[in-house]
């Protein structure tokens, strides 16, 4: 199992993306870190789900660009 490091170290956590550029997230909440299963995009100063359009309503600590 990856370390909390080893996966921040992973994602970039300098800064936003190019606004409305999808890209994969990384969050964190009380029992440890975890990808979204969706790509999401910077859209006017907050996370939004690709797929649904809603806001991601989770702690992100670090995104990048979708692997191939």
């Amino acid at each position: 199992m990856a370390t909390r490091a080893q996966r921040l170290a992973e994602f970039n956590d300098a800064g936003a993306p190019p606004p409305a550029e999808p890209v994969e997230l990384l969050c964190e909440d009380k029992s440890g870190t975890y990808q979204l299963p969706f790509a999401c995009q910077w859209v006017d100063g907050a996370w939004i789900n690709c797929d649904s359009g809603r806001i991601v309503e989770a702690t992100v600590v670090g995104w990048r660009r979708p692997r191939d």
